[in-house]
């Protein structure tokens, strides 16, 4: 069994959430998926939420919601313990902004910051092509690649907004292909 955790971030990328777990499930038998949605990221789910049997999503409530006392578990680093290979897809500029600087302000951040590198952290990318084009944007991926992280790279095409370029985030099936390699390495 590889356990699998999906981040998704606030682009409008997360509403291909659904089709993501379903694909991996259809995909990979013997793979157990859970989710972990920023604030943002909830905004896009909140139309169609995820109804997968024994497809756990967590958001920043549950961290709180999950220590009392000293001696309780706390939730990012259990998450950290309980997977195998941890996908962040879509990754946004503001999220990709902070991994790359080391914050960690909400449970996924604080998930990546805790993150043992020994383990595949993927990350798709997306965001408008102006975020996409400036210069931070590749000095931020560059980072996270220097330190292990792997990325599947933004593809070229109309985005939500109505403009054109490079951005958005993969392909559901290429992300699928990328992460049946990196479960195969573990199985």
């Amino acid at each position: 069994m590889v356990n699998i955790l999906i981040g998704c971030t606030g682009s409008v990328a997360t509403i291909k959430l659904p089709l993501l777990i379903q694909a991996i499930l259809e995909k990979n038998r013997d793979v157990k998926v859970n989710v972990v949605l920023t604030k943002s990221g909830e905004h896009f789910v909140r139309s169609a939420p995820l109804t997968f049997e024994n497809v756990r999503v967590f958001t920043d409530d549950d961290e709180w919601a999950s220590w009392d006392k000293r001696g309780d578990p706390v939730l990012h680093i259990e998450l950290v313990k309980w997977a195998d290979i941890f996908i962040v897809a879509p990754l946004s500029a503001n999220s990709l902004a902070k991994l790359a600087n080391g914050l960690c302000d909400n449970l996924l951040t604080c998930i990546a910051r805790a993150w043992d590198t020994s383990k595949p952290l993927i990350f798709c990318p997306a965001m408008n092509t102006k975020m996409y084009e400036h210069v931070l944007t590749k000095e931020h991926i560059d980072k996270l690649l220097s330190w292990g992280y792997q990325c599947i790279p933004v593809i070229e095409k109309t985005l939500m907004c109505g403009d054109t370029g490079l951005g958005a985030m993969a392909e559901v099936d290429t992300i699928v292909e990328y992460l049946d390699s990196e479960i195969k390495k573990k199985s």
